[in-house]
């Protein structure tokens, strides 16, 4: 990786924006990516670097898309030879194989309510290098000494939430049960406009009061099937230290999906060396 891929992966990371990066692992004959060539590719189809150019590149970068959709990467084999079953459209004759690596979105949380649950979580989240901001309408819950190493910590009011934080920089959103009437306030304004994961603390007749609140307001099923309540992991939590440890469980899981693992674009094992060798047509 040159300086200007590290600079935008830094750039991407404390953006909180997902990634993928590209990389050539291994290569044999002649090829125009040679190992740990690199590329950067981005949500929006930019890219940084090169693993070679041509249809190498177009078909990683097709890779890269399904590896956005999918929150995964892999290992993929490629021929550079026309010539050969299933090769690419390339005449340099070589092979290559390809390590494709989702980088998700660093988490930046927003905590609502200022609480213990919250106090719990500060404390654990700055050990995994995951942001937060914590916001609440009364001032002396957000103070410094309560939460020292958040981002921001703001004193506002429940419908003015997002007028203060934009919404695409948030990847999760915490309702910390401080209070049922201006939890769902939040919780209608973000269904709207916050297009990540929601978490509620609630109990169960709480959580199907808010509920019902809001389908009286016209807020479909399949809106409020978004909000993941109870939040974290079943681990039984009970104490706000537990329920903070359930809730980072879940973050983690999130970060490394157990479906996470190595795949290839077709069903050789590896490179052997008479794979680059050209042959006629």
């Amino acid at each position: 990786m040159d300086r200007r891929e590290a600079r935008e992966a830094l750039r991407r990371l404390e953006a909180h924006e997902p990634f993928v990066r590209a990389v050539v692992v291994r290569s044999v004959g002649s090829v125009p990516g040679k190992v740990g060539s690199s590329m950067l590719v981005g949500g929006d189809g930019s890219t940084v670097g090169t693993v070679g150019g041509a249809a190498l590149e177009e078909e990683v970068k097709r890779l890269a898309r399904r590896a956005f959709d999918e929150h995964s990467g892999g290992l993929h084999h490629f021929d550079l030879a026309a010539w050969r079953p299933g090769g690419l459209p390339s005449l340099c004759g070589g092979a290559v194989d390809v390590a494709i690596e989702y980088v998700p979105a660093r988490p930046n949380l927003l905590l609502w309510g200022g609480g213990h649950v919250a106090q719990a979580l500060a404390a654990l989240l700055p050990t995994l290098e995951y942001d937060y901001s914590v916001a609440d309408d009364r001032s002396e819950w957000v103070a410094v000494d309560r939460f020292p190493t958040a981002a921001r910590r703001e004193v506002v009011a429940p419908e003015r939430v997002w007028e203060i934080f934009e919404p695409a920089t948030i990847t999760h959103l915490y309702l910390l049960g401080y209070d049922a009437a201006k939890d769902l306030e939040l919780l209608a304004s973000s269904l709207d406009r916050f297009p990540n994961t929601i978490g509620l603390i609630a109990s169960a007749a709480k959580r199907e009061h808010m509920y019902a609140a809001l389908r009286a307001r016209g807020v479909s099923r399949e809106a409020l099937a978004r909000v993941r309540s109870p939040v974290g992991l079943a681990i039984g939590a009970e104490s706000p230290a537990e329920i903070a440890v359930s809730i980072v469980g879940e973050l983690v899981a999130g970060m490394h999906p157990t479906s996470l693992g190595t795949r290839t674009i077709d069903s050789r094992p590896s490179l052997r060396e008479n794979d680059a060798v050209p042959r006629p047509p």
